[in-house]
């Protein structure tokens, strides 16, 4: 329960403190977070009419986000009417696909005389209401919605394509109305992505169909499970919102809560973890299980996790130990083909796999080479992988792990995943994020 506090602690500060770590950055900078690439601004302060209306493109998702925005921008009743009545929303592609790369660009203009809003898709009009909505503010004094020193002139995109947070259901079980409420959380930061570490060796609470054993005896409780509706209403949802969803489904560690249901997978009833390799049902479960989160989710990427891989059941087990003989292996070289088996069914499925650095740093460019490393150790992973032509998401620990509650947000904001890389490695360098467990 304290770790869901602090949670839901840091979530609520989020918003608060990205918009002061801009103004205290520089005094002359604006409350906008992230800082925009450009803007210029003036010295007028201009009145905004609480049904301000958005105009222009139409679509289904806009739609839908022109009313989320008005209730963002307009939480006070009662509000005295303004000069600033519409915003004009130009959209090249308003029904845009959610993937790594989509164009979140965006155009914000702002004076006196009207609102203007140009975006290549619909995910840089969300950003760029999001940053209308940090300039609009209330004044308690007169009753009124205004926007500070107008005009505003801000031309935004991003400098990294991935930029995530982790959410760890399977240490901490969180409800679905949870999750929306942090995936909503996240675009206030133009965060875009949600790293969904959805099972883990404490439970498995999600319900595939496939296999649903996994989650009926694996799962911390029969309250404590995802439905595969539930995995495709949160995707919708957080696809409204420009985030994408990448679910994570570690193997061979971490996966003492499937032995539960199929114990036939796990070295023994007492030593359960990694993953069985002498067998193919492992990786027919494997197999079946990241079919059915891929039929209920729409990202093209998949982490299959690979971190923190003890051997010693594997050695522990006289029918692996056998096996692993029989194949000329040593316990190593069996937790490579493990990954190798793993990462063969991700491709086959037409995804992307990505793994934590423990995979690099056992197998360097043995990996197969559309593998994503991501980095949570420090040194020079980050480096030498992309060095090697891997592309990289950087999350290194500790400063960028959000449940070392001891680094302050100023110590987060020091970190760039690009020192000490050359423009090319770094152009290998997708985004980065910050891993919340527990």
């Amino acid at each position: 329960l304290k770790l869901q506090f602090l949670y839901f602690i840091e979530i609520a500060k989020m918003r608060s403190l990205m918009l002061l770590a801009a103004a205290v950055g520089c005094a002359a900078d604006p409350n906008i977070w992230p800082l925009p690439r450009q803007y210029t601004n003036g010295t007028v302060t201009v009145t905004v009419d609480p049904g301000l209306s958005f105009t222009g493109t139409q679509s289904a998702d806009l739609t839908m986000a022109y009313g989320r925005y008005k209730e963002q921008l307009f939480p006070h009743t009662g509000a005295q009417a303004g000069s600033l009545k519409s915003c004009q929303v130009t959209v090249a592609d308003g029904s845009a696909k959610l993937v790594l790369g989509a164009d979140e660009s965006y155009t914000l203009d702002v004076s006196a005389t009207g609102c203007k809003i140009t975006a290549k898709t619909q995910f840089g009009a969300y950003h760029a209401m999001e940053t209308l909505s940090q300039l609009v503010v209330f004044n308690f004094d007169s009753d009124a919605y205004v926007v500070k020193d107008t005009p505003w002139s801000i031309t935004d995109s991003p400098r990294f394509e991935h930029r995530e947070v982790l959410l760890d259901t399977s240490r901490h079980f969180q409800p679905i109305a949870s999750l929306k409420n942090i995936i909503t959380s996240f675009t206030y930061a133009k965060i875009n992505t949600v790293h969904w570490h959805i099972v883990d060796e404490q439970s498995f609470p999600y319900g595939s169909p496939t296999y649903p054993k996994l989650a009926k005896m694996g799962a911390y409780s029969n309250f404590e499970r995802f439905t595969q509706q539930d995995v495709k209403d949160v995707v919708e949802y957080a696809r409204q919102r420009g985030v994408r969803v990448v679910v994570e489904i570690d193997t061979p560690g971490h996966a003492a809560s499937w032995c539960k249901g199929h114990p036939e997978i796990c070295p023994s009833p007492t030593c359960l973890m990694p993953l069985n390799p002498a067998t193919n049902a492992t990786f027919d479960l494997i197999k079946g299980l990241f079919k059915d989160v891929q039929d209920a989710t729409i990202d093209g990427i998949f982490h299959i996790g690979g971190d923190e891989v003890n051997t010693g059941c594997w050695t522990k087990s006289s029918s692996i130990s056998a096996w692993l003989q029989q194949h000329n292996m040593t316990a190593d070289q069996g937790y490579e083909y493990f990954v190798g088996r793993v990462t063969d069914i991700v491709l086959d499925l037409g995804m992307i796999p990505t793994a934590w650095d423990d995979l690099w740093t056992h197998f360097g460019t043995n990996l197969n080479k559309k593998t994503i490393i991501h980095q949570w150790h420090g040194g020079t992973i980050a480096k030498n992988a992309t060095a090697a032509g891997y592309r990289v998401v950087w999350s290194s620990e500790p400063t960028w792990y959000l449940d070392h509650l001891q680094y302050t947000w100023q110590v987060l904001y020091q970190g760039d995943p690009c020192v000490g890389l050359t423009d090319a490695e770094c152009s290998l360098v997708i985004g980065g994020g910050g891993e919340m467990w527990g």
